[in-house]
């Protein structure tokens, strides 16, 4: 067996087999996002949320997702046909895709590049694409200007995660999310970890997450009172699944990206404790309640007020942010803090 798995074609198969545990986990996970999301608003509003379906409603997410499977797709009559369902494919896609470089332990990972933020960053970027393209196919005033809405605050919001994570790598001195993780482990566990040093910028790296997947108070593509359903108004069953899965998927991502940067992905909070997939996925959930406790709470913005956010305050702060960050790592203050490749965290 050992043979095998050295030739061509065991080493096809192993990649396969992988890719496929990667893709089964963010689908799994995709089931309890839903559920959690529904359940956590639910308890903000005093109500049950999904309870008939499985034990405690559990089951939820899966009937919704055959009732979206069998129903009827509908497709309006001045709708660009290869486009229209092009869009929600390449969501969903590359949403997926992204996970390719995301560790979820050391060495446990699909494909450990020396440029995974990099791979990460242009994934999330082309996930703009779909968007636009779902608006436009639909022929439809109302879904268009919701992507181009999309796409003005996906492309804002991405400059200053950019900038931020240009403060991370220059801290750690890699682009590689294992070097990062390594970067924090440390001998104080939890304060350790780059939240500590890079504080400023978690809060903005998560306001610009929630911007970025177009999750409440940044859900103006998506303004039911304004736009009915934005981009995604003329889709219905499948399509529209996709388009659905590829958010949270995306939203999941981020709290990945948040685990790894800022809170040592896989490493334990105690010294002493062991490190593991448990405490990577662990502080991914932690990330996304913060994600739907923030939609249960927060009133919507205007689209003025979140532009303006982007471009005149998260902008500037991200910039300044990578100029300190650049003379600390050089000079080494705060005793290297901001220099773990010279001082070995």
């Amino acid at each position: 067996m050992a043979d095998f798995f050295s030739t061509p074609l065991g080493i096809g198969v192993l990649i396969l087999a992988q890719c496929l545990a990667v893709l089964g986990f963010v689908m799994i996970s995709l089931l309890f996002l839903v559920y959690g999301d529904r359940k956590i608003w639910a308890a903000v509003q005093m109500r049950r949320g999904p309870n008939v379906v499985g034990t405690f409603g559990i089951l939820q997410s899966v009937a919704d997702a055959l009732k979206y499977v069998l129903k009827e797709v509908v497709v309006p009559a001045g709708a660009d046909k290869p486009v229209f369902f092009l869009a929600p494919m390449l969501s969903f896609t590359l949403a997926v895709i992204a996970w390719a470089v995301i560790p979820f332990a050391d060495g446990w990972v699909l494909s450990d590049i020396n440029v995974a933020i990099l791979y990460v960053f242009a994934m999330s970027s082309l996930e703009v694409y779909g968007v636009i393209m779902g608006g436009w196919a639909s022929n439809s005033k109302y879904p268009f200007l919701g992507s181009l809405r999309s796409a003005a605050q996906m492309i804002s919001y991405e400059v200053s995660i950019g900038l931020i994570i240009i403060g991370v790598v220059i801290s750690s001195g890699s682009l590689n999310f294992g070097e990062i993780v390594a970067a924090q482990d440390g001998r104080f566990g939890f304060f350790s970890w780059y939240w500590l040093p890079h504080f400023p910028m978690v809060f903005l790296f998560f306001i610009s997450c929630l911007a970025e997947t177009n999750r409440p108070p940044f859900d103006l593509p998506e303004a039911e009172s304004e736009l009915v359903a934005g981009y995604q108004v003329e889709y219905s069953a499948t399509p529209f699944l996709l388009f659905m899965a590829g958010e949270y998927i995306a939203i999941f991502l981020m709290c990945a990206l948040t685990s790894l940067l800022f809170f040592g992905g896989w490493l334990s909070p105690i010294p002493g404790l062991p490190d593991g997939v448990l405490w990577m996925i662990g502080k991914m959930a932690f990330f996304f309640f913060i994600f739907a406790m923030v939609k249960a709470i927060t009133p919507r913005y205007r689209y003025d007020q979140l532009m303006r956010l982007g471009w005149k305050v998260f902008l500037p702060m991200s910039l300044g942010w990578v100029v300190f960050v650049a003379f600390a790592a050089r000079f080494e203050w705060f005793f290297g803090a901001y220099a773990r490749w010279s001082t070995g965290g």
